[in-house]
């Protein structure tokens, strides 16, 4: 955490066993936060239960599948039901189709990157908004991307994620407005292009540089900055 003075938050992050999800995760809990940090499998995630062997007590790893409602109804109410409170939630969990090509997109393929990358984030900030509301500066950070960016699109190219994260971007806005009322902040972030297992080993930065640009900028927020979509440096990205 950037701001040493400031109470650690307590956040839960989708995602969590590979990637950006990762990453939150390790500087979160580094920094003090206690984290609940879930993903679909959590025996299959090594990385992330070696990290939660290092911070205990700060991390607790829970299984979710955010392509499930039921799931996340079953997550929010149990968490409620021991009193969790939370002050933030990262959206992370994302898929990214590859090899997509105008005419022979799949319907199946469309629909599941749209319930995993848009319609859950949306669903999960619904559920949890019971407990953030409880929180201290309560906020929402919804990892979106460029890619979702209307204004920003120059070739037909990953069209499911690309649709999915501008639907992402509307869910967003539409959060804020609901819940900025309540005092929680929301946010669609675009990481930048980042070497993760979606990124590529070509990308322009790494994981660290870009989850502590994003949680310099989740710090940052304000009711000014409720709907925006920014960038890991905290500047605006076209919508």
């Amino acid at each position: 955490m950037s701001k040493a003075s400031s109470p650690a938050p307590s956040v839960l992050i989708t995602g969590c066993s590979r990637g950006l999800g990762l990453e939150f995760t390790r500087q979160l809990a580094t920094g003090g936060a206690r984290v609940i940090a879930t993903c679909r499998d959590p025996n299959g995630a090594n990385a992330l239960n070696a990290l939660a062997a290092q911070h205990r007590g700060r991390i607790d790893v829970l299984a979710l599948d955010v392509g499930s409602p039921a799931a996340i109804k079953t997550l929010a109410r149990r968490l409620g039901e021991q009193g969790q409170t939370l002050d933030w939630l990262i959206n992370s969990a994302g898929v990214l189709p590859t090899g997509e090509k105008f005419g022979a997109i799949d319907a199946d393929v469309l629909s599941h990157t749209l319930a995993i990358d848009a319609v859950a984030p949306f669903l999960l900030a619904q559920a949890l908004a019971p407990l953030l509301r409880r929180g201290r500066a309560p906020r929402i950070a919804n990892i979106s991307s460029i890619l979702g960016s209307v204004a920003e699109c120059e070739a037909f190219r990953t069209p499911s994620y690309a649709i999915a994260k501008a639907a992402l971007n509307m869910a967003s806005v539409l959060l804020a407005r609901a819940l900025s009322p309540d005092g929680i902040r929301v946010v669609a972030l675009h990481p930048g292009w980042v070497r993760t297992d979606m990124g590529g080993e070509g990308a322009e930065i790494d994981a660290q540089t870009s989850v502590s640009g994003l949680l310099s900028v989740i710090e940052s927020l304000t009711e000014s900055t409720d709907g925006a979509f920014l960038d890991y440096r905290g500047e605006t990205v076209s919508w």
